[in-house]
């Protein structure tokens, strides 16, 4: 297992000036992302194909559209992919398999279905993320596509729509939210969060209610890497949180600033480089 020592410790002292951060997700990208091993590589990129994911959706639809340069992908390389299956051959490896899958599915789609195309890919996704070897970020995945879901099934119920249709995934926790009937759709027992869940959604404020929803993410986060030292699995948590702490600067300027200090405060304090790793 690789451990990032330096890495962490070499951080940069970040500052924040008119509510923008100096360090960001960008910044993970170009400056921690090239010193890490291939395998972990393929770990971090899982984090950064919502990216390739929204640009490909993009160009499926308008193929001049200038993508996000945040993803793994090129718009040549994307586009180059849609004209393959497009022509019926035979994609190389390089892009992940589900993309060649949901361009298929996306071009039998009918005109009145389009709709969908969203969440097939969405799911598709997830799919292929929680298979990856690493079992934190896959029970990250799959954590993070459970709480979507339970708090669309509780909204559908909500205002009276069909739970079933708004459910994305194929894993035995979507099948039941789809067919439950039960206050706890039945998973009670089997998903510790879910309380958590249904109090945060009867919160009023939307700005409160993403508050507690965030936090619950910090909260599972830090408890579930708690024993990764310096690994790829405190990277990708480090990753996530900094893309979180992005959005509420931009949604709430002091929650955002409070987060950020606490996040970098709390990497500092924690590097301790072991005695054989020291000059």
């Amino acid at each position: 297992m690789d451990a990032y020592y330096y890495l962490v410790a070499g951080l940069p002292d970040i500052s924040l000036e008119d509510g923008k951060l100096s360090y960001t997700v960008d910044s993970f990208k170009s400056e921690i992302y090239p010193d890490l091993s291939d395998k972990d590589k393929n770990i971090i990129d899982l984090f950064y194909l919502k990216f390739d994911n929204d640009n490909l959706l993009h160009l499926l639809k308008d193929k001049e559209y200038v993508v996000k340069r945040n993803g793994n992908f090129s718009s040549d390389e994307l586009l180059s992919l849609i004209d393959t299956i497009k022509d019926g051959d035979i994609p190389d490896r390089k892009c992940p398999s589900y993309f060649s899958k949901f361009i298929s599915e996306y071009l039998a789609l009918a005109p009145e279905d389009a709709y969908r195309a969203s969440d097939m890919l969405t799911s598709d996704y997830y799919s292929y993320a929680m298979r990856t070897k690493n079992s934190f970020v896959s029970a990250w995945f799959e954590f993070n596509l459970n709480l979507n879901n339970i708090q669309s099934a509780i909204s559908a119920r909500k205002y009276k729509i069909d739970v079933a249709s708004t459910i994305v995934g194929d894993t035995d926790v979507c099948e039941v939210l789809r067919t439950s009937n039960a206050r706890d759709f039945g998973l009670g027992d089997t998903l510790p969060y879910l309380e958590n869940i249904q109090r945060i959604s009867e919160i009023d404020d939307l700005l409160e209610r993403e508050k507690k929803v965030d936090q619950l993410k910090w909260n599972w986060m830090e408890d579930e890497s708690f024993f990764n030292y310096f690994t790829v699995e405190r990277l990708f948590v480090f990753l996530l949180q900094l893309e979180m702490i992005e959005r509420w600067i931009s949604l709430d300027k002091d929650k955002g600033n409070e987060l950020f200090r606490a996040l970098i405060q709390s990497l500092k304090d924690d590097v301790q480089i072991p005695e054989e790793f020291r000059k």
